[in-house]
């Protein structure tokens, strides 16, 4: 699957967001290494901590069924990039610290590819709990 078909298919998944606060909706898609996909969106709550992102969403819909091992997510803002928050920069790193992420904005089509690691340089994973 190429950036742009990921991109596509985080943009499909901008649409079921659920943002009756903010009104930021975000979508993403993320590419299991055996090339399946599996796409969240952002899903707020009145108690605001109990808000999940969309990345947060795609990755727990792509574990429960069975997919541990990630190559790529692509993020998607509605009118501007939504790049990873913190907690998703970290839940991501656990599959994968060289995961390209895609992100950028639905209106525009544009994106900008990264790894995760750019985004989360010295991180803490499953690696430093090792013996």
């Amino acid at each position: 699957m190429t950036d742009q078909q990921l991109f596509q298919c985080a943009c499909e998944a901008l649409k079921m967001a659920y943002t009756p606060y903010s009104h930021f909706n975000v979508g993403a898609c993320i590419l299991a290494t055996d090339g399946r996909t599996f796409q969240g969106c952002n899903v707020e709550n009145a108690s605001y901590g109990a808000t999940i992102c969309a990345e947060r969403t795609a990755v727990v819909t792509a574990v429960t069924q069975g997919a541990q091992a990630f190559s790529a997510i692509a993020v998607v803002g509605e009118d501007a990039p939504a790049w990873p928050c913190g907690v998703c920069r970290q839940v991501l790193n656990e599959f994968s610290a060289d995961m390209r992420v895609i992100c950028g904005a639905a209106k525009t089509g544009e994106y900008q590819v990264v790894k995760l690691s750019e985004l989360l340089p010295h991180s803490f994973g499953p690696h430093d709990l090792q013996q």
